[in-house]
């Protein structure tokens, strides 16, 4: 027997053994790969991607962590992490060829063809009988329009493995795309002939006969694809869809229901029940669903983030700020709860917060289209428009199916009046989803800036077919229609439009533009009135009443009118500050000036009251009033041109920073070219700043557009004067006074005159 002794150093050894391969660089990071591997099985791909990345920073030229990690990126549907994870991989093993095709299906999904060929081709030198290889060049061919060649390499893949089902599954997809529907539907039923137990091959066949409106073929395929998989989430999802389709909601929802219960602990699975609302804009069931999801299952991040997105969309603000501050401090890193975080600042209005956390997230993932989308949306709400166009660009290149970047695009290209900008952006959007109305409606609207009529019609015309109950291809029409001055058939179009959407106000606003156009403005109000009794209780009713009657110069009925679309919606900053018109026209200053300040508390991140308030200030000689709402206005929106002129001039009048006066004024002409008041404080800003030749050249602009202005003459007169033109300068001079100016001007105007003589 041994002793004691002779167990205790034995067990010593083994204790000494363990602790040394616990430290052995290789041992660790096999391990972790093993542990990794694990998580990955059970579906842990934030577990295992940490598993992963701890092997790497033991071993940074480890090839086996770096694909697991590519595939783990997959899963989660980080793209940019995959791409890097696999060009790594294939860097330091060529022969992974696995990785070579994961690398070339990325590219090719990321619309990078040419590249996803080069893979392909890459594969087939070292191995010409790869299946997947084959497939790959295949679909990539597709992709460049080469039908031909696309289907021969197809070909060639099922004759090396003539057994495999998908191959049959990607050449029907091909033969689809390629119009061959005889073809496809044989291979489809090929691949299902083959492996009839293969799920994704019902589920491809189902598809198709959905494609060809054969729906209780398709109906069939998906059921049988649910009694084969019950915990496959997938054919759920496609019964569901396909049952939507037919305006089946509750069947629909049934099928889901069932889904998160035969697999309660597979996230697809019991996430779609949400889904579904969230897609239907259904966002009381969605927040309902996501509440009851997050206490099941409160260690699932994809949960957790969805659930503090619809606390956002409904506003509550706090408690998903509760929620994404708990992500973000487990992951600080974490893009989408960075992305969240800047959506919650610009809610609770801190858009330059909100700046600061989308730039973080980009610096973690700067091909997260998301971020650039949204840091887009923000860096437009506070003015920076070029910036913004850049970043939603951006976005639109990382992920060109993303159609609310298009649509995004559009709103700022309208708002510029930037036509060119507005047609890419519309045809982008109908490249992306041709069978959504909003590209045609946005092209339609460029088109109609053109001056291309015809084509305007014609997407007008496509809108109408696709979306007959949409009231906007409607209006559109008659929009068109009013251009061309056919004022009958515009009527009738926007009639025919509000039956479509009694709510909608752009219609009824055509029509009482028509009346009024014809001169008959008691139709006008009449008509709306006439709204009114069909749909009570519209605040924007009273409010386009009330500008029907400001028309009218009828103060009395539009105050009426406007006081009652406030009362129904104090919020609306448009009726508000119609309101203050009318009373400004009535000569009733301090309310309008309570109205203004009203506009500005209700909705403190809207410019235009700052804006209004401070030209009335100005006008009562309170400049530094003034001042400071143009500074505020400038604050809210960086490139607003009515606050960098308005605030560039009183600089200038009482002795600021002439440096800051002049950027105003050259941001206010860049946004306004053609109005002679911006002209003109660029001009002012040029004397000061001693530039007397820019300053006559601008100056000249001004005069020229507003020739009726006395101020603009003697800007140019004193520019002159500056410049020893003194001919020229007298000539402005005096024509200023021959115009009437302000009697604080008049003063200064001889003066300069008196100068001009001396000089």
């Amino acid at each position: 027997m041994r002793n004691r002794g002779q167990v205790f150093f034995m067990g010593l050894a083994v204790v000494l053994l363990i602790y040394g391969c616990s430290r052995d660089p290789n041992v660790r990071k096999q391990q972790y790969l093993k542990t990794g591997n694990q998580y990955f099985d059970q579906g842990k791909y934030r577990e295992a991607a940490i598993e992963y990345q701890d092997a790497i920073q033991i071993d940074k030229q480890f090839p086996d962590a770096h694909y697991r990690l590519a595939q783990t990126y997959l899963r989660q549907g980080v793209w940019a992490g995959a791409y890097q994870e696999l060009l790594r991989t294939t860097d330091l093993q060529p022969d992974n060829l696995k990785a070579q095709i994961d690398l070339g299906n990325l590219l090719l999904s990321a619309r990078q063809f040419k590249e996803a060929q080069d893979h392909a081709q890459t594969v087939l030198g070292r191995d010409p009988n790869n299946v997947d290889a084959h497939i790959l060049l295949a679909n990539a061919y597709a992709a460049l329009q080469d039908v031909q060649d696309s289907l021969r390499e197809m070909q060639t893949a099922i004759q090396l493995a003539p057994d495999q089902s998908r191959s049959y599954i990607n050449m029907a997809f091909l033969q689809l795309n390629a119009k061959e529907l005889a073809a496809a539907e044989e291979n489809f039923l090929k691949a299902v002939s083959l492996d009839p137990k293969s799920v994704p091959a019902r589920l491809a066949l189902g598809n198709f006969y959905q494609q060809q409106k054969r729906l209780p073929e398709a109906e069939q395929q998906f059921r049988q694809s649910i009694q084969m998989e019950p915990k496959s989430p997938a054919p759920y999802g496609a019964l569901a869809t396909l049952l939507m389709s037919q305006n089946k909601r509750a069947d629909a929802e049934g099928v889901l229901v069932q889904a998160k219960q035969a697999m309660p602990d597979v996230p697809e699975a019991y996430r779609m029940l949400g889904d579904f609302y969230f897609l239907l804009n259904d966002l009381p069931h969605a927040l309902q669903e996501y509440a009851s999801l997050h206490q099941q299952h409160p260690k699932d991040d994809r949960v957790q983030k969805n659930y503090a997105q619809l606390l956002i969309l409904n506003n509550q603000l706090d408690m998903a700020a509760n929620l994404n501050d708990a992500l973000l401090k487990d992951h600080p890193q974490d893009v989408d709860g960075l992305v969240l975080r800047a959506q919650i600042l610009n809610g609770q209005g801190h858009p330059n917060d909100a700046v600061q956390s989308l730039e973080s997230a980009l610096k973690s993932d700067p091909q997260n289209p998301v971020a650039h989308y949204s840091l887009g949306i923000t860096l437009a709400s506070i003015g920076n428009s070029q910036r913004a166009i850049g970043e939603l660009q951006e976005a639109a290149l990382l992920r060109p199916q993303m159609t609310q970047v298009y649509r995004a695009l559009g709103t700022m290209a309208l708002r510029k009046g930037d036509m060119v900008l507005l047609r890419q952006s519309a045809e982008a959007l109908i490249a992306a989803q041709p069978i959504s109305v909003d590209g045609f409606l946005m092209r339609a609207t460029a088109r109609m800036g053109a001056g291309d009529a015809a084509g305007a019609e014609e997407d007008l015309h496509k809108a109408m077919t696709l979306a007959p109950q949409d009231s906007r291809g409607y209006t559109g029409m008659a929009r068109l229609r009013v251009f061309q001055k056919k004022y009958p058939e515009a009527s009738l179009l926007f009639e025919q439009a509000l039956t479509k959407n009694q709510h909608d106000l752009e219609p009824l606003a055509g029509i009482v533009q028509l009346f009024l156009i014809q001169q008959q403005p008691a139709k006008a109000a009449a008509r709306v009135q006439q709204q009114i009794s069909l749909v009570p209780g519209e605040s924007s009713l009273y409010l386009l009443l009330g500008q029907v009657d400001m028309n009218e110069k009828d103060y009395a009925s539009a105050e009426q009118a406007l006081t009652k679309a406030v009362d129904l919606n104090p919020k609306s900053v448009d009726a508000i500050l119609a309101l203050t018109a009318v009373q400004l026209a009535r000569g009733s200053v301090n309310q309008a000036i309570t109205s203004y300040q009203r506009a500005i508390q209700e909705n403190p991140r809207d410019v235009r009251p700052y804006i209004l308030l401070g030209t009335l200030e100005e006008s009562q000689g309170k400049w530094q009033d003034a001042q400071q709402h143009y500074e505020r206005a400038l604050q809210i929106q960086s490139d607003n041109p009515a606050a960098a002129n308005n605030l560039a001039y009183l600089l200038l009048e009482h002795g600021g920073n002439v440096d800051v006066a002049l950027s105003l004024a050259q941001t206010a002409r860049r946004a306004m070219p053609d109005l002679p008041n911006t002209a003109d404080t660029l001009g002012w800003a040029y004397i000061h700043k001693g530039v007397y030749g820019s300053a006559i050249e601008v100056l000249q602009e001004a005069v020229k557009a507003g020739s009726t202005q006395a101020t603009y003459h003697y800007h140019l007169g004193v520019a002159y004067e500056k410049n020893n033109d003194h001919v020229h300068a007298k000539e402005q001079l005096e024509r200023a006074l021959q115009l009437n100016p302000p009697q604080s001007q008049v003063e200064e105007i001889r003066k300069a005159l008196a100068d001009n003589a001396g000089g």
